[in-house]
């Protein structure tokens, strides 16, 4: 690998993103061909898309795949699920190493830098160039993660923000705004009274990365400094979310999972009406209107709660094009992720799987002021784009994302250890790595 060894790039992608996740499903895996190969001029070039997620979102991509398929003849894309976002990553280094990585695939926007840098993917300023797109047409707030070094590497496709979904039923059984908390101490007041020791708790969550960096933003923090050299959440924005969780925790109103498979948890807890909030992706929103409707409860969602404003990172994937196609191959990748990541496509995805539109124009169509009149709930991570911002894209975050994690979580299972020394030493840590 270019820049850096394998082993690190492994290490640095080993985090696992909530940033945009759903429940995942079994799906079928294979490897991709990227070899160059002599198609007549009759022949439809052949590409392998990578995707990640199952449920709604993987629906999503396969009908999507197929609709490209239909639309023309000449080009073929096989579309082939991969797992979570860490393991389409992990799988992809593997896939490029070998020769025979996917033609075209999502990488999770805080590691766009990770893969631009090493060699791995293609700069697309001459595609866009030649095709004259109408970059302006992307929300802008959605594209800080789509370049490295003032080159364009991706393009925005299913993007997403945490949003506060919450149990609304209960919260008019307990007397509460059924419009939910609008800020740390609204939220910490519903998650008391909506406490049943022994039969639900107030919210489920896990410790996620996702989710810190949105509390540190509601606090005017930032998790780097602006010249990249150092962490930046070391002081009360970066402490203050730890010592409400940890307080929240103790009092027996919230539910930090520290299993593996804490997110999951968390979202089972919910569907099962045993905790009456969830932090999670906008994506997920199809598919918990899906299981409230089921279960016989009434699902609101909202912005994250507030501190001194509201605030949170934006989330979800990017697509990407592998280095190195042949022009052939180069060209029938474009031609799919320019379709993909096109105003009719976006619509489409956005009202399938409740993921952001990345494009204003489908914003203002008519299609999706409809969906916004007739289900409000799929506007309201739209309005919160208003204080979203991008996550950090240094190689090394990553891995400092899941230091960070690790620290909290130990003071979420050791009493002795105070939100304090857990973000004084994921900052020692993170400088370390920064400055290497």
């Amino acid at each position: 690998m270019r820049k850096f060894g394998s082993v690190l790039l492994a290490a640095t992608l080993a985090l696992t993103m909530t940033a945009c996740g759903a429940s995942n499903s079994d799906g079928s895996t294979g490897s991709a061909s990227g070899s160059n190969s002599n198609d007549t001029a009759n022949k439809p070039i052949e590409i392998t898309y990578w995707y990640s997620w199952g449920d709604k979102i993987a629906e999503n991509n396969e009908n999507l795949v197929k609709m490209f398929n239909e639309s023309q003849d000449e080009v073929i894309v096989k579309a082939e699920y991969q797992g979570t976002y860490a393991d389409q990553h992990s799988k992809a280094q593997a896939a490029f190493a070998a020769g025979n990585a996917p033609e075209v695939w999502q990488n999770e926007i805080a590691s766009v830098g990770v893969f631009a840098e090493s060699g791995m993917t293609q700069e697309l300023t001459s595609f866009v160039e030649k095709d004259q797109l109408d970059m302006e047409d992307f929300i802008q707030g959605l594209m800080g993660n789509s370049y490295v070094n003032d080159k364009l590497y991706a393009l925005p496709y299913l993007r997403s923000t945490p949003i506060l979904y919450f149990n609304r039923t209960m919260l008019k059984e307990a007397g509460l705004d059924p419009a939910g908390p609008k800020n740390w101490a609204e939220f910490e007041d519903y998650a008391r009274k909506l406490t049943i020791k022994d039969q639900r708790y107030g919210i489920s969550m896990p410790v996620d990365i996702w989710f810190y960096e949105a509390f540190v933003r509601q606090s005017g923090g930032t998790m780097i400094s602006e010249d990249g050299k150092s962490a930046a959440f070391d002081n009360e924005t970066g402490i203050e979310p730890v010592k409400l969780w940890l307080k929240m925790k103790d009092e027996g109103i919230m539910s930090i999972g520290t299993t593996d498979d804490a997110g999951t948890q968390a979202k089972t807890d919910f569907h099962n009406q045993r905790s009456a909030m969830l932090f999670s992706s906008t994506a997920d929103l199809t598919n918990n209107m899906k299981v409230a409707e089921e279960q016989g409860f009434e699902l609101g969602t909202t912005f994250m709660p507030a501190n001194d404003t509201y605030g949170v990172p934006t989330g979800g994937a990017n697509l990407v094009m592998t280095s190195g196609l042949s022009p052939e191959k180069q060209e029938a990748a474009w031609k799919f992720i320019k379709w993909m990541t096109s105003k009719e496509q976006t619509i489409y995805a956005s009202s399938f799987t409740g993921y952001l539109p990345s494009r204003i124009s489908a914003v203002e169509s008519d299609e999706m002021k409809k969906l916004y009149e007739e289900k409000p709930l799929f506007k309201v991570a739209v309005d919160q784009l208003e204080y979203a911002g991008p996550r950090p894209m240094q190689k090394v975050y990553p891995e400092i994302g899941e230091m960070i994690k690790n620290e909290i979580l130990r003071a979420v299972v050791d009493s002795s250890v105070s939100a304090e020394a857990a973000v004084a030493e994921a900052a020692k840590k993170a400088n370390a790595l920064l400055n290497k």
